[in-house]
């Protein structure tokens, strides 16, 4: 592919095709044990792997470290248009984005079309050309399947009941607030929910062509014998 070509395909705002390299897409909400698959199956395939998500966490803490407003479109484009890739080594800033307040703000930001514009030239760019001479790339999120990398070899849709799902991210958050009640976490997962399939810019949903996996029941290896199992069938290396 030629610069001027390359160039045109990282700013064009229409989904990648075709793909040079296999991609396995994993979208689902929050908590739903994405994460944790897509860095399994990454490690699996020996894959790059990218966490969506933490793009707008970063996003977002910008927003907040620089002393903007989450709800502003400005404050959060203007964070996102100087968004580095690089940040998420930084080990310090990556534990920030962790945190309760962080993730409520990632969700309201990701809802703005501004912002998913300025993200998705690097998501697409990491798909493309997998870091560290990767021969593929997993990427997990709300709309990787749907929207950011639609002809992915394989696409995994995760998903578990959401009290499951509050009760895990329940357990993580205690690590760092001891006094964060159940009921906190559950409300703002079904607010987060709410938001993430509400919004007008590429809202959460299962792909036509994704598998569905339910992790509410199953262990993490488990899920992860069961995702490998739905992967295998589209991958073949």
């Amino acid at each position: 592919m030629s610069w001027p070509d390359w160039e045109r395909r990282l700013t064009d705002p229409s989904p990648l095709s075709p793909l040079m390299t296999p991609i396995i897409a994993v979208d689902g909400p929050a908590a739903s044990g994405k994460g944790t698959l897509a860095r399994k199956l990454a490690a699996q395939f020996d894959f790059a792997y990218l966490d969506t998500g933490a793009l707008y966490r970063a996003v977002a803490l910008s927003v907040i470290e620089t002393g903007g407003q989450v709800d502003k479109e400005p404050d959060a484009v203007a964070a996102a248009r100087r968004f580095d890739m690089a940040q998420l080594s930084d080990a310090a800033f990556a534990a920030r984005l962790r945190t309760a307040e962080t993730g409520r703000a990632a969700s309201v930001v990701a809802a703005m079309p501004d912002v998913r514009a300025a993200i998705i030239v690097a998501q697409r760019h990491f798909a493309e050309t997998p870091p560290a001479g990767k021969a593929g790339a997993v990427l997990d999120g709300r709309d990787i399947g749907t929207n950011i990398c639609p002809d992915a070899a394989a696409k995994l849709f995760i998903t578990a009941r959401t009290t499951i799902r509050a009760e895990r991210r329940w357990q993580e958050l205690q690590l760092d607030d001891a006094s964060l009640s159940f009921e906190t976490v559950l409300r703002d997962i079904e607010e987060r929910d709410a938001r993430d399939a509400g919004r007008a810019a590429a809202p959460m949903r299962q792909a036509q062509d994704a598998d569905l996996l339910d992790t509410s029941d199953l262990s993490i290896e488990e899920a992860f014998a069961a995702a490998l199992a739905l992967v295998d069938k589209k991958i073949n290396l």
